[in-house]
């Protein structure tokens, strides 16, 4: 992808958040890999709803910024720790969506039990909360054990963070934690949430293994490009948005595997 086209996704998708209200005032940021130790950022102290191609800037892996007229954001180095942990992501978007922010701001672990067999499918059985810490090295230290074993989480009494293999892809992994947290608290107002049954977990992580989504995508054989789905990275170093199982469609597998647990007698 150019570096024209990286920066016209980063400017789409931060006046997208500002459109659906996930960000207020100058809230919220999006980053992109452009190449190693090279990172486009939205800049401080603007509103996502302004962003152009040209108000970007360029930062370095140490998060100086090397090109563009604006100041690097204070959260900066949060984004850095997800790059420095996950050579395969790309774009790491944080936002500030009423739903999901609420759940982390109480403290809620609502989100760390499997609700819809899909998001299982597309993110793992939990959304996880990283505790609140400071901003700055405490922040960025607190986030670090998290990066390599999710691809979204809720910042306590902050917001949330997704990454992925594009802009794109980063966004929809934010937006479909902001579905679950909507989900959780209707479910919460009609009774009460119930979980899925522990007995559909394994074969739904095994759909999700077989699609390759996670980490997991990172040994599988690399087949012909997809489209975009919200939780398919790319493996490190492929030229591809999304990689596809080798011998069946993405979409197939998981109709497929959610039809087989989820049709058993329980």
């Amino acid at each position: 992808m150019s570096e024209r086209t990286t920066r016209e996704a980063v400017v789409d998708y931060a006046r997208r958040l500002h459109a659906r209200g996930w960000v207020a005032n100058h809230d919220g940021n999006v980053t992109a890999r452009l190449t190693e130790g090279r990172f486009i950022a939205t800049p401080t102290a603007t509103s996502k709803a302004a962003v152009t191609t040209e108000s970007l800037i360029v930062v370095d892996a140490n998060g100086e910024r090397i090109a563009g007229q604006g100041r690097p954001f204070g959260e900066l180095g949060l984004h850095l720790t997800v790059y420095a942990g996950r050579p395969d992501v790309a774009a790491v978007v944080h936002a500030h969506p009423p739903a999901a922010t609420g759940i982390a701001c109480a403290g809620s672990r609502i989100l760390e039990q499997p609700i819809i067999a899909e998001a299982v499918v597309s993110l793992g059985p939990a959304i996880l909360t990283v505790p609140f810490a400071p901003p700055g090295r405490t922040a960025c230290d607190a986030l670090a054990p998290y990066v390599g074993r999710c691809d979204a989480v809720l910042l306590a009494n902050h917001g949330v963070m997704a990454w992925g293999a594009s802009v794109e892809q980063a966004y929809l992994r934010l937006e479909l934690v902001e579905h679950l947290a909507r989900v959780a608290r209707e479910a919460e107002r009609a009774g009460g949430l119930r979980p899925l049954p522990t007995t559909a977990i394994p074969a739904l992580l095994e759909a999700r293994r077989k699609a390759g989504l996670g980490l997991a995508a990172e040994a599988a054989p690399i087949s012909a490009p997809n489209r975009v789905v919200a939780c398919a990275p790319a493996p490190p170093g492929a030229t591809v948005e999304v990689i596809s199982p080798p011998t069946s469609d993405l979409a197939t597998i998981i109709r497929e595997e959610l039809g087989r647990v989820l049709g058993k007698p329980r």
